[in-house]
């Protein structure tokens, strides 16, 4: 199976562009229709987001979310042929100023994400322009896949660390060296996440980006990304540093809800570029 997707991944790496984004909108409105497990959450999990919907705009809004997924799979098959000068050309960035100053300044920078938008186009928009970044990966089976992977975010300037590596000593290393790291925290994989409040629900989110923080003092701010006709507008915002006085779990706990505010409100605002097909809330059975 995983030469087929490698087979896959060379194909569509090679198609014409038209032909190759064709491809993907069939592809992802055939996934939608047959609605298996990912396709179900994805409404699921909208329709947490966006209550008000009608059934009709739902299934608008799921099916639009699928060809926004897929667009992400076929721009990673084809991004590290792109040139410096089109993935900065293709890249808008809202208050650009909360990351580079502190990497300007050595003070290292925590970037934290949800899934949405095409988080490796962001990351190679940083890496043309001077900003090499470090971020940390799920580790995926079989290890071909992997392997494939990393030696692509690798091609476009990423350092790829798994996540099943004790990665923190790495990453506070990278930020007292003033670096910038990387890390999607909409879902917690760990089991020993920070419950936090999400759209009037309970889910549990990444400790990681707040105990860097606390570790280092590099600032954590997190980035929104969703997709434009020719490209991708990244959007920054600044996380609640926690009242002095206030213990590490305490500290903890403020700076993750504060994580998950911003990323709600920016979800909320373009609820389609969310790719999240797996289940994050905690009340939720299967």
């Amino acid at each position: 199976m995983h030469l087929l997707y490698l087979l896959v991944w060379r194909l569509i790496g090679v198609l014409p562009e038209k032909n190759a984004y064709r491809l993907a909108n069939l592809v992802s409105d055939q996934t939608y229709r047959r609605q298996r497990k990912g396709v179900k959450r994805l409404r699921s999990n909208y329709q947490k987001v966006m209550p008000e919907l009608s059934q009709f705009d739902l299934e608008q809004l799921t099916k639009a979310g699928m060809r926004s997924y897929l667009r992400y799979w076929f721009d990673t098959f084809r991004l590290n042929k792109w040139s410096k000068a089109r993935i900065i050309e293709t890249t808008f960035v809202v208050r650009e100023n909360l990351l580079r100053d502190p990497i300007e300044s050595k003070k290292g920078c925590i970037v934290a994400l949800p899934h949405a938008g095409n988080w490796d186009h962001a990351a190679a928009y940083f890496c043309s322009t001077g900003i090499p970044v470090t971020a940390v990966v799920e580790k995926l089976k079989p290890e071909a896949i992997f392997q494939k992977f990393l030696d692509y975010r690798q091609s476009i300037g990423i350092e790829a660390i798994s996540h099943k590596e004790n990665a923190i000593p790495i990453l506070v290393e990278r930020l007292e060296a003033g670096k910038l790291v990387a890390l999607v925290a909409d879902r917690d994989m760990s089991r020993n996440g920070v419950e936090v409040d999400f759209f009037g629900h309970t889910a549990k989110m990444p400790a990681g980006p707040a105990i860097l923080a606390l570790k280092t003092g590099s600032p954590l701010i997190t980035v929104y990304i969703r997709y434009l006709d020719h490209g991708i507008e990244i959007t920054i915002d600044e996380t609640t540093k926690p009242p002095v006085g206030k213990s590490e779990e305490e500290a903890i706990k403020i700076i993750t809800q504060s994580m998950a505010d911003n990323f709600a409100k920016r979800i909320k605002g373009s609820p389609v570029d969310w790719h999240m097909l797996q289940r994050i809330w905690i009340d939720e059975k299967n």
